[in-house]
């Protein structure tokens, strides 16, 4: 199929014509959907007590990712992801179009990749014995750790796996920062829309919550909820973050491209920033978010907040003062009902502003303090934010297509 070439007049319209979410609630939109409707929330507080994770809903694998060998040489992370990633472009309707799939750009947000926990025990249990000789660390890795096991811990691999199982061939990135590299993903993938250099763009972010090393990683820094869950805004006695398993992909696309392919839209993504507030003294989250807040051309007093507040301090209740300075606002927490999913919460706030304004309809709160008010009125605009909870602050506006 020859290319058509679409010309450029001014800054592109950027659309959202393709989503996929996978994650504790179910798979696809209806799914999830659905149970935001009805408050249901998959947290497994037993498992790995004393911490709260939210589990990864079953799914056939099968469907997004037919070779099993495909499965096999990944880990749980990249299955998730490119699971997503697949209904995705089925969303958009791109599945399978080789001629749009070869120079679609793919911007993935990703973490460190995942460790074979028994080796890691094996040889911190040799050192602790004191049985370990000079070489014998180089010698368990190279005699232990299985080529499949390294490439699983790559985090290019994630974007590398998407082409490989589904055509996605264009330019790729991979950025790490935990919840900051999903917001440059969005906001870059916006830019090179905007400015032509792009058409049409993957972009989102994959995480394993239920892993023993991760866990013990975040426990260091005193982020875990512990024992029992509670809703996000209901932490401040017991803050913390419970993670979750999920994956949310986006396809992006200017308008003239999704128009000329006959596309339907959910949304359009008008706008993404990011910030990197110094959190040396107290508010200066608030201060960023409220910069963000005043970059965006938010036209309405009473514009809706989907937030991925993680619940760890302070930074929740520095966002959650920001928040009570737009008391109009009715404010939307997915850490409550999906965990904190890291690289994927921002682009699950996205996913769920784009569904909600496609639906004709915010989701209903899931709150117990009453932090989360009510909407009735069919939403023109929301707002996403993405508060990193050690660092860095991002915001995208959504909005209605008119």
């Amino acid at each position: 199929m020859t290319e058509t070439k679409l010309a450029k007049v001014g800054p592109a319209e950027v659309w959202i014509t393709g989503i996929g979410l996978a994650t504790s609630l179910g798979e696809g939109l209806d799914a999830n959907w659905q149970a935001l409707q009805e408050k249901r929330i998959n947290v497994d507080e037993k498992t790995f007590a004393p911490y709260v994770v939210h589990p990864f809903a079953p799914v056939n694998f099968d469907t997004q990712i037919p070779k099993k060998g495909d499965q096999r040489q990944m880990e749980a992370w990249q299955r998730i992801g490119t699971y997503a990633a697949g209904l995705a472009l089925d969303s958009a309707g791109v599945k399978g179009n080789k001629e749009i799939l070869s120079r679609m750009d793919m911007i993935v947000a990703a973490g460190g990749g995942e460790r074979d926990l028994a080796v890691d025990e094996g040889i911190l249990t040799a050192e602790a014995k004191g049985n370990a000789a000079p070489s014998f660390l180089n010698e368990r890795l190279m005699s232990d750790l299985r080529p499949t096991l390294f490439l699983a811990q790559l985090s290019n691999l994630l974007a590398g796996n998407i082409a490989i199982v589904h055509g996605v061939t264009g330019t790729s990135r991979t950025f790490m920062g935990e919840e900051t590299a999903a917001v440059d993903a969005a906001r870059i993938a916006l830019a090179r829309i905007v400015d032509g250099q792009s058409d049409i763009a993957l972009i989102g972010g994959a995480q394993n919550g239920e892993r023993k090393d991760l866990l013990v990683l975040y426990e260091f820094g005193d982020f875990n909820l512990k024992d029992k869950f509670a809703p996000i805004w209901a932490r401040a006695e017991h803050p913390g973050f419970a993670l979750g398993s999920a994956a949310a992909f986006l396809v992006l696309e200017s308008k003239a491209h999704a128009q000329a392919r006959g596309a339907k839209a959910f949304a359009r993504l008008t706008n993404v920033v990011g910030d990197h507030a110094r959190r040396k003294e107290p508010g200066q989250v608030t201060q960023s978010l409220e910069a963000m807040w005043s970059k965006l051309n938010v036209t309405s007093d009473e514009a809706p907040v989907i937030t991925g507040a993680t619940g760890a301090e302070p930074v929740t209740s520095e966002e959650r003062a920001f928040l009570a300075a737009h008391p109009g606002c009715a404010v939307r927490a997915t850490g409550t009902a999906f965990g904190h999913t890291m690289e994927a919460q921002f682009p699950l706030g996205i996913a769920l502003a784009a569904l909600s304004i496609s639906r004709g309809a915010l989701f209903p709160a899931n709150d117990s303090t009453g932090f989360e008010i009510e909407m009735s009125a069919p939403p023109s605009q929301i707002v996403v934010i993405g508060t990193g909870h050690w660092r860095g602050e991002g915001m995208a506006l959504v909005e209605a297509i008119s």
